[in-house]
């Protein structure tokens, strides 16, 4: 299976200001497949370290940082000879490994040559707990579920992927409709590795929801099992109101939907720390549309979307039948489907400045605004064909300067103030933008 983050290790792996890297996102996005992947591939030969499972080797860092005696320590334990430039060392469940993460800075300072790459599914919330991070020592790479695009190639439709990125849309719209019936799998599947693996192998959607329905189970389990006990009953209340806060027409997160009486501050740390596992991620309000857009955003009002539209589209107990209902799929709960589907194709990097626009009174709203290529970029989400969009055209109207976006079912089409990208193709809109640019 093709993963985008690949060309990102080959980059990391051939920079002279390479330094020891850090993969982190939420369990069973493909880390580890990655990782070894990546290893058998590019070097001679690799060690994969699980520090969950060897637990006999988690001391290793407590006596010193020093990398030579650690290094020393692996070749005995695995019966391997470490050479630089030609090994791969994974440390996979790092945080599991008292010192581990600090000791990377020791490798950067005394080992560089040495390839290190450490690895976990609680890391996030590692790297949020740790007292002594090796800050400026180490490089990070976030990882997701699949992407619209790496599910087109992992279904053999590489072509099409190409096609859309070569922006010939004359040429696309005669494949709208295969098009549309890929993306209609993809909103059931989603992009968790697993799943996809299985419907290319079985076409069995409801093998697919048995593994969706594992795959929250076991995030449920870490919830008992990781978090701290007196934030516990939180974190499930959160976790199981997402799909009625999206349901809302107003899609805006409200803590009295979780209990009634429920306040912001009773519930930040429990809402943290499904942040940090990777399960969730805001998108905040903007009032203004200037840049740049981090400076003004609420960090009071949000959207709450969680990591994979397949997953919600489980948690809403979404069946197959949903697939043969015409349109119907794009539709559901309120266009909540649709809209958590762009969040996750524009949110493919840690480090976002995804937000949404809301005027003062609330009477107007778009999805979503973005920075893209230096400039504001409103996005509004259509789960129709039905293109009028009243709020978009009140915020063109203010801010005529800004050219305006919209995704919809309907194929490409540019006018003077909004183009509309297809829903499928929303992947490549930062290079549409920088194409409208030139």
């Amino acid at each position: 299976m093709k993963r985008q983050a690949e060309q990102a290790l080959h980059t990391w792996k051939d920079s002279e200001f390479r330094k020891p890297l850090l993969v982190y996102g939420a369990r069973q996005v493909g880390k580890t497949w990655l990782m070894k992947n990546f290893g058998e591939k590019n070097f001679q030969n690799y060690l994969y370290i699980n520090f969950e499972k060897e637990v006999s080797l988690r001391g290793i860092f407590e006596q010193d940082y020093n990398p030579q005696r650690i290094v020393k320590v692996l070749e005995i334990f695995t019966n391997r000879t470490i050479i630089p430039g030609e090994t791969l060392i994974i440390f996979d469940e790092i945080q599991e490994a008292k010192g581990a993460i600090t000791s990377l800075k020791y490798f950067n300072e005394e080992l560089p040559q040495l390839h290190i790459i450490g690895a976990g599914s609680l890391l996030g919330i590692a790297l949020k707990q740790q007292t002594s991070f090796p800050v400026g020592q180490v490089d990070f790479l976030y990882m997701n579920p699949l992407s619209f695009a790496e599910f087109l190639e992992a279904k053999g439709e590489g072509g099409l992927q190409a096609l859309l990125k070569e922006q010939d849309w004359e040429l696309i719209s005669q494949f709208h409709q295969k098009l549309m019936q890929l993306l209609k799998e993809y909103y059931f599947v989603g992009g968790m590795p697993e799943a996809v693996s299985y419907f290319i192998e079985k076409n069995d959607y409801a093998g697919v929801r048995t593994i969706q329905q594992n795959i929250l189970n076991a995030y449920e389990q870490d919830f008992s099992k990781h978090a701290p006990a007196e934030i516990i009953p939180k974190i499930r209340m959160i976790w199981n109101t997402i799909v009625s806060q999206l349901s809302k027409e107003n899609k805006k997160f409200i803590y009295g939907l979780i209990k009634d009486g429920a306040r912001a501050k009773d519930y930040e740390l429990a809402l943290s720390w499904l942040e940090n596992y990777g399960l969730v991620k805001k998108v905040y309000r903007t009032k203004k549309a200037a840049l740049p857009i981090k400076s003004y955003i609420d960090l009071q009002a949000f959207k709450l979307y969680i990591l994979d539209v397949g997953l919600l589209g489980t948690m809403a107990n979404l069946g197959p039948q949903t697939l043969i209902q015409g349109d119907a799929l794009f539709q559901e709960f309120k266009g909540s489907l649709t809209e958590q589907y762009v969040a996750q194709q524009l949110n493919l990097k840690k480090q976002h400045s995804l937000c949404y626009w809301a005027n003062d009174s609330g009477a107007a709203e778009i999805d979503f605004m973005e920075e893209i290529a230096g400039t504001i970029v409103p996005i509004e989400v259509k789960a129709t064909e039905n293109l009028q969009a009243k709020s978009l055209k009140t915020f063109a109207q203010k801010n005529p300067e800004i050219h305006c976006y919209r995704t919809s079912l309907s194929n490409y089409k540019s006018e003077s103030w909004v183009t509309n990208v297809p829903l499928y193709a929303i992947h490549q809109l930062p290079k549409i933008i920088s194409s409208k640019l030139r």
